[in-house]
């Protein structure tokens, strides 16, 4: 994959396609309509046939939605956006709102009327959403009407064909346990539950339990489709014929049929009297429905697969590993180049030096896709959460500036995420102040121990102490979880102020990503990825810990960072890190690209 910098959306989206979607909405007796980001199957990236949002307003962000009503119109967003909406959207035809602040329950509570018909299309929302909206539609008398068919689905003319990609296997030899042994261990949870079946919405979950992937969405090998697993063992996965090869089918095998993805109303239909397991997180306020329609009673539970795809096998954590120390050379090799003449000679651009890494990562050899699109910020930009670079945003990496690149790889035997802030040219004072905060809480996070049942939200304060101390902090979570060549973003687990109920258990895999922004002048973020291991004993201790093992492996930039405001064992953290970097990397670089990393692992006070 070579990474799109081209201009997508923009406000002549909205422009062109809202009179559309009105007219529409009209003929059906509708006042308005609720246009979330959310696909069918709840993905963070979607293939260019469900992005409607983007399709109608012009905007490209992860999370958003819009309300559509006859005489106005709102695009609600959340923090990391601010910026971006108002350079997609246009102002003229869309106010803007907060996705979190005020939701879009929110903004139905404030704006809408008794007796207003507002349309939604369930298979986009989930039943919990759902639910916020209906309430917040009693109170101000409007009604909510469910659509057999997305109205924008009717206008949208030149719409792209829903994708086809084939799916694959994914060998035992990456996966590290058959699917059949998946597909009893989930049948037995079931049973265990009281479930007589569960439904599988969410594509990670099926591309894990059957050992399978696809290549329907961008950055991350997914395939579409839905899954029903039942308690004696019994197996079916519906999904768009065409993507099924003679490879998987035989890889499949008499266990799992192979059914149309418009057959599963018809196989709910045969579970009449029977218990359904379904996840209100992921599956969709339809298929809520048409279970209850099938005359089954729903039991909400989280998804089966979902915390034993979160926590890694050894096959899949060792296969991880691999992955790092390759992406790991890769990103060292970037590292060096940037820290040369022509990287520091404030003549790159952020677009030129986001190719450059990509093509190092393609000269393993392995890469298979990105695993999301690069941030590739410079100055200010590097101050805006999710930047994403476009030819017409795209700045130069001036002397005396900050750059910040978060970027990561799909290898089929894992997925990486990493983030590294470079100087360009000579660092102030104060950047160098802030980014060893930064760098403070990151090293706190990584030697933490632990007991078992720990959470990530327990464990979020470790990262942002240095900067409450003097009164800055961040606005995005601290962790992550990853997938096993699958989604860079990946739950249960999660670091993050809110609360998480998951606790942090062996095999997950998290990252770690401390940060600090200030607006218009520079970002810097320093990122790791790291899988929750068994803590070695301490003399004395009296319960088992667990704590974290780095899995990437790059320099981070020693000009960056301010020794004194270390202390005797951060220190010691950074030498560490810095040493098992060089050993491990230093073999396979070219003399100059050594020579560079010997000086960049360097003991912090030599």
């Amino acid at each position: 994959m070579i990474q799109d910098f081209s201009v997508k959306g923009g406000p002549q989206a909205g422009r062109a396609h809202l009179p559309l979607l009105r007219r529409e909405l009209s003929q059906r007796n509708l006042d308005g309509f609720i246009v979330p980001h959310e696909d069918e199957y709840q993905n963070e990236y979607l293939p260019a046939a469900t992005d409607r949002l983007a399709w109608l307003t012009g905007f490209t962000g992860s999370a958003g939605a819009a309300i559509i009503m006859a005489e106005r119109a709102v695009m609600l967003t959340d923090g990391r956006y601010t910026l971006q909406v108002r350079d997609q959207v246009d102002s003229r035809l869309f106010a803007y709102d907060d996705l979190v602040e005020t939701g879009i329950a929110g903004w139905i509570r404030a704006h809408t009327k008794a007796g207003d018909k507002l349309g939604y299309d369930p298979r986009l929302h989930s039943p919990d959403a759902l639910a916020s909206i209906e309430a917040a539609a009693k109170t101000s008398g409007a009604v909510l009407v469910a659509q057999d068919s997305n109205p924008i689905d009717a206008v949208w003319t030149d719409r792209p064909p829903m994708p086809e990609a084939p799916l694959h296997v994914q060998a035992l030899e990456y996966a590290g346990q058959p699917h059949g042994d998946k597909i009893a261990q989930t049948a037995k949870a079931l049973k265990d539950s009281g479930a007589d079946a569960a439904v599988i919405t969410a594509p990670a979950s099926i591309a894990w339990l059957f050992n399978i992937r696809g290549g329907d969405v961008a950055c991350s090998p997914l395939p579409l489709s839905t899954a029903l697993v039942r308690e004696d063992g019994t197996a079916a996965l519906f999904v768009n014929p065409n993507k099924v090869t003679d490879e998987v089918r035989a890889h499949l095998g008499n266990s799992v049929s192979i059914r149309k993805e418009e057959d599963l109303s018809e196989a709910l239909q045969g579970l009449s009297g029977t218990t359904i397991s379904l996840d209100p997180g992921t599956a969709s306020a339809w298929l809520f429905a048409e279970v209850e329609k099938a005359g089954a009673q729903v039991r909400r539970a989280p998804d089966p697969c979902a915390l034993p795809r979160a926590c890694k096998n050894e096959v899949e954590v060792e296969g991880a590993r691999r992955a790092h120390i390759r992406d790991g050379a890769a990103l060292t090799r970037f590292l060096c180049f940037m820290a040369g003449e022509e990287g520091q000679s404030g003549e790159m651009d952020e677009i030129s030096a986001a190719q450059k890494l990509e093509s190092y990562r393609h000269d393993t050899g392995a890469l298979k896709d990105l695993s999301f699109e690069s941030i590739s910020g410079a100055g200010a930009d590097g101050a805006i959460v999710h930047y994403r670079v476009t030819t017409a945003s795209n700045a130069m990496l001036t002397r005396g500036s900050l750059y910040l690149i978060d970027s990561g790889g799909q290898y089929l035997d894992g997925t990486t995420d990493v983030t590294r802030t470079i100087a360009i040219g000579e660092p102030t004072a104060e950047m160098k102040n802030r980014f060893t905060r930064v760098l403070k809480g990151h090293i706190a996070l990584s030697r933490v121990r632990f007991p078992q049942g720990t959470t990530g939200t327990h464990l979020d304060i470790l990262a942002r102490a240095a900067l409450w101390e003097v009164g800055l902090d961040y606005a995005h979570g601290t962790g992550h979880g990853v997938g096993s060549y699958l989604g860079v973003h990946e739950g249960p687990q999660r670091i993050a102020r809110a609360w998480n109920d998951t606790p942090l258990m062996a095999g997950m895999i998290v990252s770690n990503e401390p940060g600090y922004y200030k607006t218009g002048a520079y970002g810097i973020r320093i990122e790791n990825l790291q899988v929750v291991s068994p803590a070695e004993t301490i003399e004395g201790g009296e319960i088992p810990m667990l704590g974290f093992e780095t899995l990437t492996l790059a320099p981070i930039d020693r000009r960056l960072i301010d020794p004194s405001m270390l202390d005797e064992a951060e220190t010691q953290w950074l030498d560490d890190y810095h040493a098992r970097v060089l050993a491990i990397h230093e073999q396979c670089l070219n003399e100059e690209e050594a020579n560079w990393l010997r000086k960049a692992c360097a003991p912090i006070g030599g």
